[in-house]
């Protein structure tokens, strides 16, 4: 996925403010979901964060065009471990990498649930 650096996500270094980099880790955690999972596991699973690690490498800045990577690691039933790498795109240089555990709910409960093997199975490397 790309992003533009927008004027609203610069912060007082002139930089790229460390929210946005979270914000980018999510929005690209969502747009993978929604494009690889079916419409009725959309329907009856969703997602909340349990822990976000980041590491931060270098700045990104007004005009950068981003290029935003993610995978899931490990997966168990109740726990999914993803990988988020945000680049800018005109030197591939790694600005920021992010480790996310994310839980699996219920969209009807709000409650934790175990996800299908197949879908452990799609996701998870």
């Amino acid at each position: 996925m790309t992003v533009s650096v927008a004027p609203a996500d610069i912060d007082e270094q002139n930089h790229v403010n460390n929210t946005v980099y979270l914000r980018w880790v999510q929005e690209v955690a969502t747009a993978h979901w929604r494009a690889l999972a079916s419409d009725e596991t959309q329907q009856t699973i969703q997602w909340v964060v349990v822990r976000h690690e980041i590491d931060y490498k270098a700045a990104a800045c007004l005009g950068d065009e981003i290029v935003l990577r993610t995978w899931v690691g490990a997966a168990s039933r109740i726990k999914f471990e993803r990988f988020t790498e945000i680049l800018r795109e005109i030197d591939n240089q790694l600005l920021a990498q992010a480790r996310t555990t994310w839980v699996p709910v219920d969209a009807a409960t709000g409650k934790p649930t175990r996800v299908p093997s197949e879908v452990r199975a799609q996701f998870s490397t």
